[in-house]
């Protein structure tokens, strides 16, 4: 499911600002972004996004930085500088370079700067700030992937509704079906036999006894019809992991769906067994991403 998620505060001199995008996935992919000072916390950063969801591709930028006031500019490393100048003219006479050596070459080496380290040494003590900060960003995207599955469960309620009231259709249409078998196989029997064919009516009943059994989808629609209930209870249900759970029931669904379309020789109660599997798999489509 789709989210976003920001946050941004400061205290204490300490500016940190968050953000947390989350995209439809089947499982539950996480990359986290930090400052280098904060590298150490990594997994603890992931393990709070992985707490708050199961499914969905989330990536997580942080930023911390001091305030103007308490930053220390940036210095020059001599002794580094020097030794990178002197390892580029050594490359540059070997390789028989006529070029000369620029300011460019020597700012390719992050190396001959010193950072200001002060972040490093309060890393500790600002980290459960940062935490806070991550923790409202994440909860900002948790808000809005709750707003859209709100607007999916309506829809999957108002399909659900659709198929319901399809299987309602074809249970009517199901109950003269098996006599209209019966009386169409019996007509083409008695057209063929006439008068000059023997034929026991013994064991022509008992073949209709049995292809009537067969043709009998009754207990395919009331397990439908259960399978339908459970997907709406399911829907309201507070519960992590409900996706998992709709995507099962679904599967159930479709096997019953494909069981009475496949049992049928109805053209009335085909056509409808394709409207409900068209609808079932248009709820398909969105439950894989639903958590």
């Amino acid at each position: 499911m789709t989210g976003f998620g920001s946050a941004e505060c400061v205290k204490s001199g300490v500016h940190v600002a968050a953000e947390v995008r989350s995209v439809n996935n089947r499982f539950a992919e996480i990359s986290v972004k930090l400052p280098r000072q904060f590298s150490s916390y990594e997994l603890e950063a992931r393990e709070l996004v992985r707490s708050s969801l199961e499914r969905g591709k989330v990536s997580a930028f942080i930023q911390v930085r001091l305030d103007e006031e308490m930053q220390i500019p940036v210095t020059v490393n001599r002794e580094k500088t020097r030794m990178f100048r002197e390892l580029l003219d050594t490359v540059r006479t070997e390789a028989g370079i006529d070029a000369p050596l620029t300011l460019d070459h020597l700012l390719r080496f992050s190396e001959i700067f010193d950072s200001d380290n002060r972040l490093l040494e309060k890393t500790d003590e600002i980290w459960p700030f940062v935490k806070d900060v991550f923790g409202q960003a994440i909860d900002g995207m948790k808000k809005m992937r709750l707003q859209e599955g709100e607007e999916l469960a309506r829809d999957f309620k108002s399909r659900i509704a659709s198929i319901t009231a399809a299987l309602e259709e074809v249970q009517v249409l199901s109950r003269d079906n098996v006599s209209a078998v019966r009386q169409r196989l019996s007509e083409k029997i008695a057209a063929i036999a006439g008068n000059d064919i023997a034929y026991s009516k013994d064991r022509l009943e008992m073949e209709l006894v049995l292809m009537s059994d067969k043709l009998d989808i009754t207990e395919e629609c009331v397990r439908f019809a259960s399978h339908n209930k459970f997907f709406i209870d399911e829907l309201v249900s507070s519960q992590s992991g409900s996706g998992r759970r709709l995507n099962f029931l679904l599967q159930e669904q479709l096997r019953e769906a494909n069981t009475i379309a496949s049992k049928s020789q109805n053209a009335d109660i085909s056509q409808k067994a394709v409207l409900i599997k068209e609808e079932l798999e248009k709820i398909r489509e969105q439950l894989q991403n639903i958590e």
